[in-house]
Parts: C-alpha cells; sequence; structure tokens
C-alpha cells in the first residue's frame, strides 16, 4: 500500500467513523469505537478484546470491554447507520434483493446468551453454539449485511432467571427463526430500503405463516421448500412439490446460471410450473425447481410469488443470489473478526455484531468509491 493510499484510506475511516458519532454520548466510548471499528479492520488474526486493545496501543482489554458491556450507546441506531451506508452504495429498486440465513457461532459453557446445543450449519452438526440470524443487502453493485438477530432457544426465554443474569429483559420473548427474520424485513421496509425481492432457505420457506405475511405486503419472494411441501396446483389439487416437478415433461427444463461463482457461472438445469390458480390480479405464484448437471438426482424446490410477467429468468436469478450472504459471512468472519468475539452478555453480543457489521460496511464503501473512480476514469475524454 503506498504512502498516499494509506492517507486516503485513514482520511476515509475517520469520515466513515464521523458518521456514527452521534450514537455515542460520551467522548471515550466514541474514542474506543473507533480504535475498535479499526481494529476489526487491521490484518490482526484474531480480533478479540485483548488483540483490538494491542491494535489501539492499550496495556489491556478493560477499554474495549467497557464499550461492549458498559457505556451507554444507541446500538440500534449503529445498525441502521450500517445499513444506510449499505444501501447509499449498492441501492437498486429492481435487481435488489434482501437474503436471510442463519450462521452458527461455536461456544463453550452454559451462560453465554442463547448458547445450546443445537444445529450449527457453520460446523455442519448439532454442537454446543449461538445462532445468529442476518439480514444481507445484494444487489449487481455488491452485497453485504444489513440486520442482526441473537436467537434463544425456548430453554433460555423460559427460563427468566437465566436470562437477567446474560443480560437479557424480561420483555424478550421466544421468537421462532421466521419471526426473527420477519422482524428484520419489516425494518428494512419502514426505512424504505429499495429491493425488488426477498430470499431465503428451507428454515424459512416451509413456514406457511412466513410466506402469507410476504404474499399479504406484496413482497416478491423466492424461498426454498422441502420435497414434501403441499402447493395448490392449477387443478385445485395438493400435491406435493416434487410430484408436480416429476410430472412436467423433460423440455421443460432450461440449462441457465443463477450468478456467477467461485469458478464461474453456477450452470444447472431449471423447470418452473403455475401453482395457485386462485389469485390477485397482476400477481403470478410459480413452483421453480433445480436440478443438478453432474448428478440430476439433485433436486432443489423453490416457492415463488412476483408480479405475473415475471420471467423464468428472473426467478432463476434471486434463487441463486441467496449464496451472496455466504460470501458475506466469509468476508466478515474472515475480515472483520464477526466470530472473534469473546462477550456472554446479550447486550455485548449486539454490540460486537453490528461493529463487525459496520467494519464490513466499510470495505463495500471503499470498493465502491475505487469502482466509481474506475467509471470515471474509463469514461474520461484523456
Amino acid at each position: 500500500m503506498t504512502a498516499d493510499v494509506a492517507l486516503g484510506w485513514s482520511a476515509g475511516f475517520e469520515a466513515y467513523a464521523g458518521r456514527f458519532a452521534g450514537r455515542f454520548p460520551r467522548v471515550e466510548a466514541r474514542r474506543r469505537m473507533v480504535s475498535y471499528v479499526r481494529g476489526l479492520l487491521s490484518e490482526t488474526e484474531r480480533k478479540n478484546g485483548w488483540t483490538l486493545a494491542e491494535v489501539a496501543g492499550d496495556a489491556g482489554p478493560e477499554g474495549m470491554q467497557r464499550l461492549l458491556n458498559f457505556y451507554p450507546w444507541d446500538v440500534g441506531g449503529v445498525r441502521d447507520d450500517v445499513r444506510d451506508v449499505v444501501v447509499e452504495c449498492l441501492a437498486d429498486e429492481r435487481d435488489g434483493v434482501l437474503i436471510v440465513d442463519e450462521t452458527g457461532f461455536l461456544k463453550k459453557g452454559t451462560k453465554s446468551a442463547g448458547v445450546a446445543r443445537q444445529y450449527s450449519g457453520t460446523a455442519g452438526r448439532i454442537e454446543n453454539s449461538q445462532i445468529g440470524f442476518f439480514l444481507a443487502y445484494a444487489s449487481p453493485a455488491g452485497r453485504a449485511l444489513i440486520d442482526r438477530e441473537l436467537y434463544l432457544p425456548k430453554e433460555w426465554t423460559g427460563d427468566r432467571e437465566r436470562c437477567r443474569a446474560a443480560g437479557i429483559d424480561d420483555e424478550v420473548e421466544f421468537a421462532t427463526k421466521p419471526a426473527l427474520a420477519q422482524r428484520m424485513i419489516e425494518r428494512a421496509v419502514l426505512a424504505r430500503v429499495p429491493f425488488g425481492w426477498v430470499t431465503a432457505d428451507e428454515a424459512y420457506g416451509m413456514d406457511t405463516k412466513f410466506r402469507l405475511w410476504l404474499e399479504a405486503d406484496d413482497i416478491p419472494h423466492v424461498v426454498a421448500v422441502p420435497k414434501s411441501a403441499a402447493v395448490v396446483a392449477m387443478d385445485l389439487t395438493r400435491p406435493r412439490a416434487h410430484q408436480v416437478i416429476a410430472d412436467l415433461p423433460e423440455e421443460a427444463w432450461k440449462r441457465m446460471s443463477c450468478g456467477d461463482g467461485a469458478r464461474g457461472p453456477r450452470m444447472s438445469d431449471w423447470a418452473v410450473s403455475d401453482i395457485r390458480p386462485l389469485r390477485r390480479s397482476g400477481w403470478g405464484h410459480w413452483l421453480l425447481a433445480r436440478r443438478g448437471i453432474a448428478d440430476p438426482s439433485e433436486l432443489a424446490y423453490y416457492i415463488c410469488f412476483g408480479p405475473a410477467d415475471t420471467g423464468m429468468e428472473e426467478l432463476v436469478r434471486v434463487a441463486g443470489s441467496r449464496w451472496a450472504i455466504e460470501e458475506c459471512f466469509q468476508v466478515a468472519k474472515n475480515e472483520t473478526g464477526l466470530d472473534h468475539y469473546q462477550v456472554r452478555g446479550y447486550r455485548a453480543w449486539y454490540r460486537h455484531i453490528t461493529l463487525s457489521m459496520a467494519a464490513a460496511a466499510f470495505l463495500v464503501l471503499i470498493r465502491d468509491a475505487a469502482r466509481k473512480r474506475g467509471n470515471r476514469k474509463w469514461n474520461s475524454p484523456t
């Protein structure tokens, strides 16, 4: 990195951190926030309280711990500011997609808020872990995390003393995974985030109430469902998803890319069938299926709702966009310490995760600035 680039990065970071200043009523908390986020962006391998303190030149982690546990500041406001930064960089009212997914944080012991023996997609098995739920925004310009919620199993919300010990207020009740997803999407809608679609995996798509809520609010969506999901066919029968697709002729399948991956276009065979004949004017319902090329027995199913003139290519694009949130998790974990925290409290979890998202959003900001500079150079008359 040249000296000029380093100075530009530093000045840009100071201006960026200043966007959050109003969320921190005390000067010391504001300074700690700046040091914390700067540390999350550093090349330090493990980004916990001790290593972040070292980056900041502190003798110990006490200052960073106060930021996460004691100083008063508006963590929800910072979350909203992060979302606004991402939208400024990536907004696309037609092609923007909101993506819901979860990721696990492996933990030892029983006292960290929400920790339990539960399935972690990160580990690929049942482990002692916390599960964080996230909302990402993706568009052709990029992708980033914009919201988060910590899942509290019933064994936690049913034990108020345990909750109080972890800093969980009595009014925090059990919420299902789709309910947490709905909460985050509602915040995005209220904030007028420009997007065209919502997508999510089976954990949300199999919840009929979640799908009906999206439909009632006229939110187009492509959500994965299990093969056993019942659908309303055009003859008003209720077959399973896999039965509808099995009845399609071979010529109904088309080989298409659902987006670029690390090795180029992600090619699969796709087919779509109309469902739900009783529909509102101007809206359509479809069952979409993806079939593996190397292994045709590898099938995935999606229930879709959107404008009646939506083409198959658009449904495939939205279905494929779900992988963008996995890239967000990878960036946040590898580059901004999303899973490097050493906190137990409920409030501290939200604070660390939000600041990690703020650091990741800064990377989006500088990449967007570099892209725009490149475009200006390309379009310049010289």
